[in-house]
């Protein structure tokens, strides 16, 4: 049955609010991408000097991993506050918190200057940081689909997809390039810097655009129309809605998985477990990245072509197969054949992730929409997704350096994921305007997402 949204959608405040979205959370995912960048390398020696040289290390990957854990708290926090003030006021708040965390990150005295406040406020930043990019995630995916019109929807969504894999070429050619141009104490006193202090400036230009954008449709609706306000969005969406948060947090732990083990894990098996160079592994992290935001846009297209359930099974049942033959490719040492198989997985992986935002946009009525697209979301990359390189390193310690129980693994996670697929409703069409509770609510009424005939 074909559907559609009885609202009428300004085509052209749909354009400025996919621009706006895909701006911000792009140069979002850039500042966090950056920061991963130098914690391996600069931070170290600037901010843990005092600890011998593996600790240091360790310390500064850990504050790395504040970060993501961070990410939850911002998904929840902005997902209660986003379904009660709106999608537009959170959008504005997240964006301006990164920018001004980036540029106070870019500012910070080191350890020789200030002692141990030097690592504590790096840690609070980073904290930040992850908080902001937590409610910007979904945020931005409801802002540019609640205004968009539904038969392009899916397209969409595969712009937001490629926010991520365009972060990582963004911040990655960046920091190439002041390497090549500076030398390696002014790289190391002013030079990985700079990024940071100028993403605020891309920052401010992203608030310019979002404060050209309105309020979305649907949001608008829902404060016209009378409804239960009870319960807070959080405890709706938990309450009415688990078994859809449940159902989507699953299938979107197999593309989490699959995208931190390949853009992850993946580098580190090329070089110390093959003893291949390092600029192979980055050359073919960067092909495969490039594949990802091919694969991004193709699964938003085809998404709206096909419906987002049989896009998203073909997605799956593909990384299923590229899963099974990857290791034993990477191991041929072929540059061709290595970029090539990183490039189709990554590629693959991310043409879910293209179809994410409206798959999950599209599951929940709109009072609960940002809360249980967020703890869904998040989920994922909580359970799987951030655990996900330090599962697979110890996998291949306890299997003497055999790949095939982390495939067994990945492969467990991936029928999981395609049976999530399977057994969800297609939604392709649903009325991302309408606001079921007119009525004191029953669970069944919340969890049905309203079909509109087209004329």
């Amino acid at each position: 049955m074909s559907t559609s949204s009885a609202t009428p959608h300004d085509s052209r405040m749909s354009r400025k609010a996919v621009t706006a979205a895909t701006l911000g959370t792009a140069l979002e995912w850039f500042d966090f991408t950056l920061y991963g960048a130098v914690s391996a390398t600069i931070l170290p020696k600037l901010f843990f000097p005092a600890m011998e040289p593996t600790a240091g290390l360790l310390a500064s990957l850990a504050t790395f991993g504040v970060g993501l854990a961070a990410r939850p708290l911002g998904a929840i926090t902005c997902g209660y506050l986003g379904d009660k003030l709106g999608r537009r006021r959170l959008m504005l708040a997240t964006v301006t918190l990164m920018g001004l965390a980036s540029v106070m990150m870019g500012l910070l005295p080191t350890y020789n200057q200030v002692g141990v406040w030097a690592p504590i406020l790096l840690v609070v930043l980073r904290i930040i940081q992850g908080f902001a990019l937590g409610g910007e995630s979904t945020g931005a995916q409801l802002m540019a689909l609640e205004h968009a019109a539904p038969d392009r929807r899916g397209r969409y969504s595969g712009l937001l997809g490629i926010c991520s894999p365009l972060s990582q070429i963004l911040a990655n050619a960046v920091l190439l390039t002041l390497a090549g141009l500076l030398s390696a104490e002014q790289f190391e006193s002013f030079g990985w810097r700079i990024p940071f202090v100028m993403s605020f400036v891309l920052v401010l230009v992203a608030i310019f655009i979002r404060l050209k954008v309105d309020e979305t449709p649907a949001f608008v609706a829902l404060k016209q129309t009378p409804v239960k306000k009870e319960r807070s969005p959080l405890k709706a969406a938990l309450g009415s809605h688990r078994k859809a948060i449940l159902r989507l947090m699953l299938f979107f732990c197999s593309p989490a998985a699959l995208f931190y083990l390949i853009v992850i894990f993946t580098l580190s098996y090329l070089t110390k477990h093959l003893g291949l160079s390092q600029s192979l592994g980055f050359s073919a992290l960067m092909v495969a990245n490039l594949c990802a935001i091919v694969g991004a846009l193709a699964g938003g297209y085809l998404s709206d072509r096909w419906g987002r359930r049989k896009a998203l099974m073909l997605g799956s049942i593909m990384t299923l197969a590229i899963m099974l033959v990857y290791f034993p490719i990477l191991d041929t040492r072929n540059t061709f054949a290595i970029m090539a198989i990183m490039g189709l997985f990554l590629g693959f992986t991310q043409f879910q992730s293209g179809i994410q935002p409206v798959a999950f946009a599209e599951a929940f009525p709109t009072q609960v929409r940002y809360s249980g697209s967020a703890l869904a979301y998040t989920g994922a990359n909580l359970l799987v997704g951030g655990p996900m390189p330090m599962v697979a390193v110890w996998l291949m310690s306890q299997s003497g350096n055999s790949p095939w129980p982390l495939v067994g693994l990945c492969a467990v996670i991936n029928l999981v994921s395609l049976a999530m697929i399977a057994i969800g409703p297609e939604t392709r069409g649903v009325d991302l305007d309408h606001v079921t509770e007119t009525a004191p609510a029953s669970p069944q009424n919340l969890s049905t997402p309203t079909l509109v005939e087209q004329p």
